[in-house]
């Protein structure tokens, strides 16, 4: 989605099978560094990322020793991704997938 885009664009469903949903957050990971993160959802689907309903997105559970990261406002406003996050990317890991 380019020309001023914007993430209420965004028409897609929940990643989870039979939720009907709409999407508002994007699940990516890294298994070399065992961390998941929970982000809002980004414009643009990829297919190494998983798009999660509000519900879904708040009962994520990671494997034992994992870290998960959410980087959602608690306010639900979009906000800035963290320095090391490359704007406009999402991060996974394409070696563990």
């Amino acid at each position: 989605m380019r020309g001023g885009a914007t993430v209420d664009d965004v028409s897609r469903t929940c990643a989870r099978a039979t939720c009907p949903q709409p999407a508002d957050a994007t699940l990516s990971y890294s298994y070399a560094d065992k961390i998941v993160w929970v982000e809002p959802l980004i414009l643009e689907a990829h297919p190494m990322v998983h798009d999660l309903c509000i519900e879904h997105a708040a009962n994520v559970k990671v494997p034992r020793g994992w870290e998960l990261r959410d980087l959602r406002r608690a306010d639900g406003r979009v906000h800035e991704l963290p320095q090391d996050a490359t704007a406009g990317r999402v991060r996974f890991d394409l070696i563990g997938a």
